[in-house]
C-alpha cells in the first residue's frame, strides 16, 4: 500500500484533504516542486502544478494523477464537487491565511472548509515511521555527512574563517553526491560557539577555540543532521569537563531509547546529568528532533512530549552545554528506533578531537 492508498484509506465517505505545504507533498507524491496542490478523497487523488512543471511531474508521480492547473482554487472546487464531497481538510499548522482564505471564497457553500487537526496528526503520524527506503536514504545521507567531517578536520586551522570552513564542507558534501544541505550550515568557533544557533563570521580560528559543525546532507529528499564539537590547539580543563559531561548526558539518553519510551524520559536523563554537574540553565533545547523530509519533524525529545516512540522513528540526540560569552559544546548523532532499541547511523567518533 502506497502513501496515498494509506491516507485514502483514513478518510471517511465525502472527505478530502487539501496538502499545499512542499513538503508534505513530496512525502506522498515523490516529486519536489514549489507550486502545487495536493488534493485526496476517499477513491481519487489528483496533483495540480502549473505549466512549469507539469511535464515533469506526469513522468515522475506514480501513485496519482497529475494536471496542469491555471486556478488551483477554482478546479479544486469543481474536483470536489464532482465527487459530492462535503468536509474538506487543511493541514492546519501549515496552511497559509491567504491559501485558507482563498478556499473559502472559492469552494461550493455546499462544501465545509475544516480547520479540525484530525487529517494532519494522521499525516504526522505516517511521516513519523520511515519506511525502510526512506531509512535507506537518511543512511545515505549521513554517510555523506560522516565523509565531510572527516574530510574537513584537516582544514580546521588557525587563520581560517568559520565562513571558509563552512563554504568548504558545503563544496564537500555537494560534490560527494549531497542534493543540498540539510539545512543552513552551522559552523561557529570560540566565544560563538555559545550560540547553539550561531551563523558562520568571519571570525578566525584561534587556538584554544572549540569549534562547533552541525551540518547534514540530503539524498531523495531524505536528510541527515549531525553535530561535533572539536578543540584547536588545546582544550582547557574546563573545556574538557564540559565536553565529557555532554557526551557522558548524550551517552545515558541513548543507552535508554527504545520503543515505548515516551519522548521527554530520553530528555529527562541527559538534562539530569547535565544539572547535576552544575550546569542547570545552560542547556536551553530539546535533546533531540525526528527528521525526514524536513530536519525537524515530529515527535521531538523534548522536556514537554510525551509521545511515544515507535519503531520507525528517526530521532536525533544532541545534548549540549553554553556558557554564555565562554564556549559551548554540543554532540548530535541521528538513530533509528528499532524493536528493540536503537541503531546508532552516526559513524564520525565523538571522543574529544584535538587537532
Amino acid at each position: 500500500m502506497n502513501k496515498i492508498e494509506k491516507l485514502q484509506n483514513f478518510l471517511r465517505p465525502q472527505e478530502a484533504v487539501l496538502i499545499f505545504s512542499e513538503p508534505v507533498r513530496y512525502y506522498f507524491t515523490g516529486y519536489l516542486t514549489d507550486s502545487g496542490v495536493l488534493a485526496v478523497t476517499k477513491n481519487k487523488a489528483v496533483f495540480y502544478t502549473d505549466f512549469r512543471y507539469i511535464e515533469e511531474a506526469k513522468a515522475k508521480i506514480k501513485d496519482c494523477e497529475a494536471l496542469k492547473s491555471n486556478n488551483f482554487y477554482s478546479q479544486i472546487n469543481e474536483f470536489l464537487k464532482s465527487l459530492n464531497i462535503t468536509k474538506a481538510y487543511t493541514e492546519p499548522g501549515r496552511t497559509t491565511i491567504s491559501q485558507f482564505s482563498a478556499l473559502r471564497k472559492a469552494l461550493d457553500k455546499k462544501i465545509v472548509l475544516s480547520k479540525d487537526k484530525r487529517v494532519e496528526a494522521f499525516i504526522n503520524s505516517l511521516r513519523a515511521v520511515k519506511s525502510e527506503e526512506e531509512q535507506r536514504n537518511i543512511i545515505k545521507a549521513q554517510k555523506l555527512t560522516d565523509e565531510t567531517f572527516e574530510y574537513i578536520i584537516d582544514k580546521i586551522v588557525p587563520g581560517k574563517t568559520e565562513k571558509e570552513i563552512m563554504l568548504d564542507m558545503e563544496f564537500y558534501i555537494r560534490k560527494l553526491g549531497s542534493e543540498g544541505v540539510s539545512f543552513d550550515f552551522i559552523v561557529v568557533s570560540g566565544k560563538n560557539t555559545s550560540l547553539p544557533h550561531g551563523k558562520p563570521t568571519d571570525k578566525k580560528i584561534e587556538k584554544g577555540d572549540f569549534v562547533t559543525m552541525d551540518f547534514g546532507a540530503v539524498v531523495n529528499g531524505l536528510r541527515s543532521d549531525m553535530t561535533r564539537t572539536v578543540a584547536v590547539g588545546y582544550a582547557s580543563e574546563e573545556m574538557k569537563t564540559v565536553y565529557e559531561t555532554v557526551l557522558k548526558a548524550q551517552t545515558a539518553a541513548l543507552d535508554i531509547l527504545k520503543p515505548g519510551l515516551k519522548c521527554n524520559v530520553a530528555d529527562k536523563a541527559a538534562r539530569d546529568i547535565i544539572e547535576k554537574a552544575g550546569y542547570a540553565g545552560c542547556f536551553g533545547h530539546a535533546l533531540g528532533h525526528s527528521l525526514g523530509y524536513e530536519i525537524h519533524e515530529s515527535p521531538t525529545l523534548s522536556p514537554k512530549c510525551t509521545d511515544i516512540l515507535k519503531p520507525g522513528n528517526a530521532v536525533t540526540v544532541e545534548p549540549g552545554i553554553y556558557i554564555e560569552n565562554k564556549f559551548g559544546v554540543r554532540i548530535e548523532d541521528t538513530v533509528f528506533i528499532t524493536e528493540n532499541g536503537i541503531t546508532d547511523i552516526t559513524k564520525s567518533p565523538k571522543e574529544l578531537i584535538i587537532l
